[in-house]
């Protein structure tokens, strides 16, 4: 694995941040971007590499790549409509890590010979595919590192549904990346839950004021879960408030039971939250807790995508207290949702204690069972995120 691959495949969710002037179907984002300052900028918020853009298309030339190698150590990505060897060297000249190859605009022979040409470079490569069939190309052909693009290049749209669903599919001894369509911590979440090793962002992080500080942004954890959400309006404080996630509970002997799962803007995950047996029409995630007898539920639960675990939920007994709780989340591997007796006052406490995936309150938020107090939810966001 070359360092390009290995930086984007490190634990947990990585980002190639990208620098590019204008995009075909978005117009002018930062006609005067100058990509040795944001490359370094990204470097600094954690990116695990840079994308540079070299075609005049998008405002870019090799100048750009030159000038961000110069300013960050971290690989770059040289990303243009490659088809030549000559342009993997000049990409190499200009101190790329790595080369973007569009299986849109490639045959089989053609990737077959700029795979070994980017080889005896010394430079590494990134198999952009955008539907299932191309998929299956980029895993036949070999690519270590396949991209999976959101956005359709013909006609600009993105089906995130889409690319979610390619990104399950594609084969975990290859390093996946999920671009475009990223504009929010949960749907970056979505793409890491389905198995992507790392996101491209790119028109989210030039829009923005601030380019690394929404890049940092994105990668930072834990994600907040407002939970236990009966109404339309609370969930709309939910998001207002900056939540990733709203939990929805649809245990029948739950005094915070829904009427079902509420809809959520595409910026957010939806998580139902259920007993006994998986169910949630409408959720993206399902958080499952086993039944217990003379309770509403058993006390630790998992998170489920498509019926596979992706996380833990540590919690506490239902209406009981346990000294023990943050020890037993620290000692818990892998994702971990921290739950039970969270709020605005202990939250931050419990986040450097414990170091979580996500966050979860719901009573703590509440002037009555399943009815929120928004300035407690704002509150208790403010103080997770």
């Amino acid at each position: 694995m070359g360092r390009f691959a290995h930086a984007l495949a490190r634990p947990g969710l990585t980002a190639i941040a990208e620098v590019k002037r204008r995009s075909p179907s978005a117009g002018d984002l930062r006609p005067d971007a100058d990509p040795a300052t944001i490359a370094a900028a990204y470097e600094r918020a954690g990116a695990a590499a840079v994308s540079i853009l070299v075609d005049e298309r998008f405002g870019g030339t090799w100048d750009d790549l030159r000038a961000a190698r110069v300013a960050a150590s971290v690989p770059l990505l040289a990303k243009g409509f490659f088809t030549s060897e000559d342009d993997l060297r000049a990409a190499h000249e200009a101190g790329a890590d790595a080369a973007l190859l569009l299986l849109r605009d490639l045959a089989d022979e053609d990737v077959k010979r700029l795979l070994a040409a980017a080889s005896d470079l010394g430079i590494e490569t990134l198999v952009e595919a955008h539907d299932a069939q191309e998929l299956e190309r980029a895993v036949v052909l070999g690519a270590p590192v396949i991209g999976i693009n959101a956005r359709d290049l013909a006609t600009f749209e993105i089906d995130r549904v889409e690319q979610l669903r390619l990104v399950a599919s594609a084969p975990r001894d290859r390093v996946v990346v999920a671009e475009s369509g990223i504009e929010s911590r949960a749907q970056g979440a979505a793409a890491e839950l389905a198995g992507a090793d790392a996101i491209l962002v790119g028109s989210t992080l030039m829009r923005a004021p601030d380019p690394a500080a929404k890049l940092a942004e994105l990668l930072s954890r834990p994600l907040v879960k407002v939970c236990g959400l009966t109404r339309e309006e609370d969930v709309g404080a939910a998001v207002e408030a900056g939540a990733d996630m709203a939990g929805f509970v649809l245990a029948e002997a739950s005094p915070r039971r829904a009427p079902g799962v509420l809809p959520v803007p595409d910026t957010m995950l939806a998580v139902a939250v259920v007993v006994g047996e998986p169910e949630g029409d409408g959720a993206d995630l399902v958080q499952l807790y086993a039944r217990e007898e003379g309770r509403v539920r058993g006390r630790d639960a998992v998170l489920l995508r498509e019926g596979e675990e992706v996380a833990r939920v540590v919690d506490l007994p239902w209406q009981e207290a346990d000294p023990t709780h943050l020890e037993r989340a620290r000692a818990t591997e892998g994702r971990v949702m921290l739950a039970g007796g969270l709020g605005p006052a202990n939250v931050r406490d419990a986040i450097d204690a414990v170091q979580p995936w996500a966050v979860d309150a719901s009573s703590s938020l509440e002037v009555s069972p399943g009815i929120k107090d928004h300035e407690l939810v704002r509150a208790y966001v403010e103080a997770a995120r």
